[in-house]
């Protein structure tokens, strides 16, 4: 069985961290830190504009000498940012990240931003279905099913 972006969700929350467009690196630093999260969602009302990660903030403030209080989200942020639907596979969002090199994918519903998964939440799932077919293998070798009818 394949998990489905949805699974994942309702195992892990779907809390969303977001902020508007013309708040500081700041603030959405702060907003990061409080949380535990590395990225941010940037918002107006319930649509979503980009996103902010401290992979932006380290090459895009730090490195070119900018001012985290000076600076808003809306000029550093990644702009159409590429999410996914509830009813993916955890191998769809695991392909997406790995091949646009990034850790973080919005999870989308009607047009409106419902969770977000990240690279740790795809590799806790994908171990989970490798667990469970381990024990299944496991459970039919010990069931006998391979064992050489015995004499």
């Amino acid at each position: 069985m394949t998990t489905t972006v949805r699974q994942i969700l309702q195992t892990k929350g779907s809390r969303v961290i977001s902020i508007p467009p013309d708040s500081s690196i700041l603030a959405a630093l702060r907003l990061m830190a409080e949380h535990d999260i590395g990225s941010v969602l940037i918002t107006e009302g319930s649509r979503l504009l980009g996103i902010f990660t401290e992979r932006d903030y380290a090459r895009k403030v730090v490195l070119r000498g900018r001012s985290s209080s000076d600076t808003r989200v809306e000029e550093l942020m990644t702009a159409n940012v590429l999410t996914v639907s509830p009813s993916q596979t955890i191998d769809d969002c695991m392909l997406m990240m790995t091949n646009n090199r990034f850790r973080h994918l919005p999870v989308v519903e009607h047009g409106e931003v419902i969770g977000i998964i990240t690279i740790g939440d795809a590799v806790k799932a994908v171990m989970a279905e490798q667990e469970e077919t381990i024990n299944q293998l496991h459970g039919y070798i010990s069931d006998g099913y391979l064992a050489p009818p015995r004499q």
